[in-house]
């Protein structure tokens, strides 16, 4: 089975690498052909487009920046509809909009092949070690044909039909966002009131309020460099998808608004390159109160694949 993969960013990369490890014969495409170099002296091979992509696999997977750079990637003229989808496979990892997603996958499906959406969560430590989560949304038979590419780079998990996993990613990273934003408020409270940063955080695990962003996030909060690997721009990015999502659907969003403009605030002071965890910056600093430890934090972008150690 020859496999494409288009957008070689933090995660894909990461997880392109381990379709290689699973033994697929891979053909990668990125805007930026640097991006590919790994993964070209490990076997995988080159194509101009993703047009080229599409003529050359049996199943394409995509995971870009958002819905605007997907549009090219299977719309535009060198795109995978031009490639050619007939008896082919998509699946798009990409974080993207449930609407758009099942617009593009109808495409697909009148091109003659079939369409599968699994945006994933986690970090790109997980997309590295090869379990990251797939939200994972199409037909039976669709995601049948899928699932050994999908299990080659992390842990699946059906949701419903397509689309369902864009819905499952925009309300997993709603939950994640509001976290990130309320960690900060927290901790810095915490500190003020004479509790060591660290005794908090041990405190807090395996209570109410733990959670993955508490376990995963707060040592790039205690080494101050706040996790730059998913930095704001992809984070307000997000948030966009997630503020289109709530309004189509008429619920209440407090909650999500307060979080959101944290989160601008974070980007104004610090940056679109800046890591998602400044939301938490900006508290120290208006408090002038800081939660740097000392200790072995390793980096996420550092973990290493049980095959590389």
């Amino acid at each position: 089975m020859k496999v494409g993969f288009i957008g070689l960013g933090t995660m894909g990369g990461a997880a392109a690498k381990n379709l290689l490890r699973g033994g697929f014969s891979l053909v990668v495409h990125d805007i930026k052909r640097e991006k590919a170099d790994v993964l070209l002296e490990g076997g995988a091979i080159w194509a101009d487009s993703p047009a080229a992509v599409a003529a050359a696999c049996d199943i394409v997977v995509t995971m870009v920046f958002g819905p605007r750079e997907l549009e090219q990637v299977i719309r535009g003229d060198n795109g995978l509809l031009a490639g050619g989808m007939k008896e082919r496979g998509w699946i798009d990892m990409t974080t993207g909009s449930p609407k758009f997603t099942r617009e593009v996958a109808a495409d697909i499906v009148n091109a003659g092949g079939w369409a599968v959406d699994a945006p994933v969560t986690g970090s790109v430590d997980a997309a590295i070690r090869g379990d990251m989560i797939m939200f994972v949304g199409g037909e039976e038979a669709a995601i049948t044909q899928a699932e050994p590419v999908l299990q080659a780079m992390g842990e699946p998990r059906r949701v419903g039909d397509i689309g369902a996993g864009q819905v499952a990613k925009l309300t997993n990273n709603l939950i994640w966002k509001i976290n990130a934003a309320a960690i900060g408020e927290a901790m810095v409270a915490a500190k003020k009131a004479g509790m060591d940063p660290e005794v908090w955080w041990q405190a807090m695990q395996g209570g109410a309020a733990d959670t993955f962003v508490l376990r995963h996030d707060v040592p790039s909060i205690f080494a101050g460099h706040y996790d730059p690997s998913f930095p704001l721009a992809l984070c307000m990015k997000d948030w966009g998808l997630i503020d289109d999502f709530l309004q189509q659907m008429g619920t209440r969003n407090e909650v999500a608004v307060a979080a959101m403009a944290r989160f601008a605030e974070a980007r104004t002071r610090y940056g679109e390159g800046a890591g998602e965890m400044t939301v938490c910056k900006l508290i120290e600093e208006d408090a002038n109160t800081f939660l740097q430890t000392s200790g072995d934090w390793t980096p996420p972008w550092e973990v290493k694949h049980d095959d590389d150690k």
